[in-house]
């Protein structure tokens, strides 16, 4: 059995104002707090002698490989995002970074915030571009019925609200 696995399909280059920020942020925390520390704490190590068997150092340097693949990829990825932190044109539609208020047939609301690939995150109900429920919603407006297809089957929504944050930061 190979080794190789085909590239990871990029997801949509597009991040809002605050999840750039939040990328910035890892990015500068890794760079200038960690990396230095683990490289002090490497450099210990490697002072007390024989590295075949000293778990600290051996430890310390895989600390820093995971660290730099990390900063490799934050600096690769921020490069190729945009940043998009302006309403669209027209905000009775659906489009990225949209707040979207829905509801099901048996009258549950659920409330969605359309966000890309990089700041996904299931707690706060923010989805991804990529995902079925926001390629469904997009171009949609208020009162639209939008049907998804789930693994448990097809599921029918009505789009209730339409908001696009003020502020993304």
């Amino acid at each position: 059995m190979s080794r190789y696995r085909p590239p990871r399909q990029a997801g949509t280059p597009l991040i809002t104002a605050a999840g750039a920020q939040r990328l910035r942020d890892e990015l500068h925390e890794l760079w200038h707090v960690r990396r230095p520390q683990v490289t002090q704490s490497v450099s210990e190590a490697a002072a007390q002698g024989d590295r075949s068997e000293n778990a600290e150092y051996t430890y310390g340097k895989k600390m820093l490989r995971e660290i730099d693949s990390r900063v490799r990829f934050l600096r690769k990825r921020l490069e190729n995002l945009k940043v998009v932190d302006q309403p669209p044109g027209n905000p009775d539609k659906v489009f990225f970074s949209a707040c979207v208020s829905l509801e099901d047939e048996d009258g549950k609301e659920l409330v969605i915030r359309i966000v890309g690939p990089d700041e996904i995150d299931p707690k706060q109900q923010h989805i991804s571009i990529d995902s079925p429920m926001a390629r469904a919603l997009l171009g949609k407006q208020v009162d639209d019925e939008v049907v998804v297809s789930a693994p448990a089957g097809e599921r029918s929504w009505l789009i209730v609200a339409i908001d696009y944050p003020v502020s993304q930061a």
